[in-house]
């Protein structure tokens, strides 16, 4: 194998042979493959679509994956990064895509993905007039009601997948569902390094084992699967509702706010730098009209996935064209049927199982960011007020019972979006010198925060959280959310 200077992985752009880059393509499709996957299966169980429209749907999922990564390692004009940012399908939309699809249908989702992706890649190519609105506190609060709308998704999978089937809650169902996540759990105990990022994998592995044992799994769609396929081009012709438009866009909105916090993440841990408005603007237009194009092929919004991100951090490997090897196998992957059959066909429990603990993953990742934004009394009275009536109104849905149909549509179950709207307009109305004072305070120094003028410990500069910061100061601190 031909020798290079092994110091050229660690810069963007330096020559790689591409067999010694194989390796690392390999290393962030494992990282991510399962979590670009799942939201597919849960979104098309909630729209009740075949197994072969979801194993359609896989295959374009990895399409699109490949596609996106692409263009944001080799930047189509604005479009894209130019940075080693790795693309799959969100999770930040399954909620709202669950509701409308059962609610409206596949097709409302599909016409509302490709609406929504257009605004947000248009904002990306301005973002620089609007990303300020968008502070830490709100990002972290955002990402922290992501984690806990998905908690009843991640409970059904874990029953069957359908709470009104006669086996939901069966036997069958909590015992794989159980034997995947202590599967996921021990992994995650007992692996060392970088292997640690496949513990879903490993949990999934085992619990399809058992469920073939238990005769469980349905192998019918891999008798008449072909060696190679084309992924389906507007397999769902999309329709259009204005209230699964706007409270799509909302959502985009959200996930701009994990771009933005991925990318600015990976150029300080991967190159040492702060990152560029021209590499946040192109990182943000790649999500939107990328995700459009996802919507031609039938599929959901695609994203930055921070679990690349944590393995840039840990590994270092920046270079573009090792990291687009992967994107390659992403692309073939999608011409290979059997994979997407095999995926379509695992048990709900199991996915559920696997899937709980991502879920849980997500709250503490937000917990992690409202700690990195700081627990000043107006972050505290930002983060208590947009949970409190996010997720406390939500959950009694009939209180939007006197707004129009179109309000209820897009809020009324969709407590993501409640939480994004009073945050934002929390962060803008309150002064930025607030000075809130009551129980605030004591809930400070029950958490041990000090709110002072103090500078950054040293801990703070190798990135690990630090909360101590002025008072006075909602500037933003470097924060990765975690795309499960």
């Amino acid at each position: 194998m031909k020798a290079f200077p092994t110091e050229n992985l660690f810069k963007l752009d330096a020559p790689v042979p591409i067999l010694r880059s194989v390796p690392y393509g390999i290393q962030h499709v494992l990282a991510m493959f399962v979590a670009n996957l799942a939201p597919i299966v849960i979104v098309a169980g909630a729209a009740g679509l075949s197994g072969a429209d979801t194993g359609t749907l896989i295959q374009s999922a990895m399409l699109i994956a490949g596609i996106g990564t692409l263009i944001q390692l080799f930047p189509l004009g604005r479009i894209g990064s130019g940075l080693p940012i790795v693309m799959g399908v969100s999770f930040t939309f399954v909620t709202v895509l669950c509701s409308i699809s059962a609610t409206y249908g596949y097709n409302v989702a599909i016409g509302a993905i490709l609406v929504g992706g257009i605004i947000e890649g248009f904002l990306g190519l301005f973002a620089k007039y609007w990303r300020r609105i968008i502070s830490p506190i709100v990002a972290a609060v955002v990402v922290t009601s992501i984690g806990f709308s998905l908690l009843g998704v991640g409970a059904t999978s874990f029953g069957g997948g359908d709470a009104a089937a006669s086996d939901f809650g069966s036997p069958e169902n909590l015992i794989l569902g159980t034997v995947a996540l202590v599967s996921c759990i021990v992994f995650q105990v007992l692996a060392k390094g970088k292997t640690k990022q496949l513990s879903v994998l490993f949990g999934l592995v085992i619990g399809y084992a058992l469920a073939v044992f238990m005769g469980q799994v349905d192998f019918g769609g891999f008798a008449e699967v072909q060696p190679f396929a084309l992924p389906a081009l507007m397999p769902f012709a999309p329709e259009f509702n204005i209230g699964a438009i706007i409270s799509v866009t909302l959502i985009f909105l959200v996930s701009a706010t994990e771009t933005i916090g991925d990318t600015s993440a990976l150029t300080m841990v991967g190159l040492n730098r702060e990152v560029k408005e021209r590499e946040l603007s192109g990182s943000l237009a790649c999500d939107g009209f990328v995700s459009s194009l996802s919507a031609c092929f039938g599929c959901l919004p695609i994203t930055s996935f921070s679990q690349n991100v944590g393995l840039v951090a840990m590994t270092k490997v920046v270079n573009r064209r090792a990291i687009a090897t992967g994107a390659a196998i992403l692309v073939l992957a999608a011409f290979l049927p059997v994979i997407s059959v095999a995926f379509s066909s695992l048990p709900d429990a199991v996915l559920g199982g696997c899937t709980i603990m991502m879920f849980g993953n997500i709250i503490v990742s937000g917990f992690q960011m409202i700690a990195r934004a700081g627990f000043t009394q107006r972050n505290i009275l930002i983060a208590a007020l947009s949970l409190a009536v996010g997720i406390g109104f939500t959950q009694v849905s009939s209180i939007f019972t006197i707004f129009p149909e179109v309000v209820q549509s897009v809020f009324a179950q969709n407590c993501v979006a409640v939480v994004f709207l009073v945050a934002v307009i929390s962060n803008l109305v309150l002064p930025k010198d607030a000075k809130i004072e009551g129980p605030l305070v004591g809930g400070e120094a029950a958490l041990g925060v000090q709110v002072g003028t103090q500078k950054p410990s040293a801990s703070a500069s190798r990135g690990e959280t630090a909360v101590s910061r002025d008072a006075s100061s909602d500037e933003p601190s470097t924060a990765v959310p975690v795309d499960a």
